[in-house]
């Protein structure tokens, strides 16, 4: 093992950094903390982890680093690794301290006490990044509570997506934008699909998927029964609302007897990998909230788009996901005459912002339904900040003297705060 390290860490010291292009989320303040800290970057695969971690290493220089993927099949599941880790730079350096980046560390078994250690006894910096919440902040172990920070790395932002275009907003006309918009909307924005051509998004979004379902989810948790997840996720992309008891009855109408625990677990699994989120019921009795439908949204529009049952149908649903993935500290809000509102959006307990989303581009295709679910939703939450995401439409409808904000989804996703 200690000959395989020397060899990697060489490699790595020899090497010359890829290209890189600059991303929103900025790692160098991190680096820079007075605090002793492990900080974690987390997020579903090929959102970019690792060239996050590059980018810091270009501004810090290569040399005062050292880099591992613990998915390198040289690497056995064993702690001593990380000890064995710690001897070979010392040896190789002396008493030089590093930044260490560590791609996947929750492979390693007993990573969390050795990560403790180094940052108690060692003068050595510590970035660990992992495709599982096990490493978030409300997930860690005991041994980091307090210790740690954790990062979410995210698709590309439609700001990003035109980055890595390299265009300039400010220089397209409208139905150029809207082009754009029609390509992020259906292949989403992990960062090497914006940058290959359309005839190899698909296949390599495959792929994605294939390694994640594999690596994630049925290795990691040790599924027997593959067919099922795979067919709880098919179920799941094609469901603007979901309760365990449904799509338990639905897979035994499709002929798998599985339990309601079993799906319960499952979807546990699917969100632990960040696959997946839910929005809950906006109410104050937990038991009603716990007892409604949840609506899930998903890491990357293409999963929808790739196995939806009818793309020319989903349109509304995909520019919903895009919405549900740009917003923080969100629930639905419906009714009992199921009047609903898409997103009830809370700062500090406030309800802040109603949003619908619908896939129009004229005022009088916007559905009076969504218009009265808005202006119910807002006598009822106490809120006036109302907005419609629209396709490309930008107009204000006032209503009962409220006025309701028609905002086109480019430039919704363009104004949203960066997130750091």
């Amino acid at each position: 093992m200690k000959q395989d390290l020397e060899k990697i860490i060489m490699e790595w010291w020899s090497n010359p950094l890829p290209i890189v292009t600059e991303r929103e989320l900025d790692l160098l303040p991190y680096y820079n903390l007075p605090l002793k800290k492990v900080t974690a970057l987390v997020g579903f695969r090929r959102t970019g982890k690792t060239f996050l971690f590059f980018s810091v290493i270009e501004k810090i220089g290569k040399e005062n680093t050292v880099y591992i993927n613990f998915e390198d099949e040289r690497f056995p599941n064993d702690v001593k690794v990380l000890t064995t880790l710690l001897d070979v730079i010392t040896e190789f350096s002396g008493s030089k301290s590093y930044t260490l980046f560590m791609d996947e560390v929750q492979n390693i078994d007993g990573w969390e006490k050795w990560a403790r250690r180094v940052t108690e006894t060692t003068n050595h910096k510590l970035f660990v990044t992992g495709s599982s919440s096990k490493l978030s902040s409300n997930e860690l172990p005991t041994e980091l509570r307090g210790r740690s920070l954790t990062l979410d790395a995210k698709p590309l932002n439609f700001r990003e997506f035109l980055k890595f275009k390299d265009v300039d907003i400010k220089l397209l006309p409208d139905p150029k934008i809207l082009n754009y918009m029609r390509e992020y909307l259906k292949f989403g924005g992990f960062p090497e699909i914006t940058i290959v051509d359309e005839g190899k998004k698909t296949i390599i979004l495959d792929e994605y998927y294939k390694t994640f379902l594999k690596r994630d989810v049925i290795e990691r948790h040790k599924i027997r029964n593959k067919v099922v997840i795979s067919q709880l996720i098919k179920l799941l992309l094609n469901s603007p609302y979901y309760t365990i008891s449904k799509l338990a009855n639905s897979l035994k109408s499709l002929g798998y007897n599985v339990s309601k625990t079993t799906v319960a677990k499952y979807i546990s699994y699917l969100e632990e990998s960040y696959f997946m989120k839910n929005l809950e019921l906006h109410t104050q009795n937990i038991k009603k909230r716990d007892k409604a439908p949840k609506k899930p949204y998903f890491v990357d529009n293409f999963f929808i788009s790739r196995f939806s049952n009818n793309f020319s149908e989903n349109l509304g649903r995909l520019m919903e996901n895009l919405v549900a993935n740009n917003i923080d500290d969100c629930y639905y809000w419906k009714d009992y005459q199921n009047h609903e509102v898409d997103f009830v959006v809370r700062k500090l307990e406030t309800v802040s912002e109603l949003i619908q989303v619908t896939y129009v581009s004229n005022e009088n295709e916007i559905n009076d339904r969504e218009i009265r679910s808005l202006l119910k939703a807002s006598v009822e939450l106490k809120c006036k900040n109302l907005k419609i995401i629209t396709w490309d439409l930008e107009d204000k409808i006032k209503k009962e003297k409220i006025t309701i904000k028609l905002i086109p989804l480019y430039k919704f996703l363009l104004n949203q705060p960066v997130s750091n």
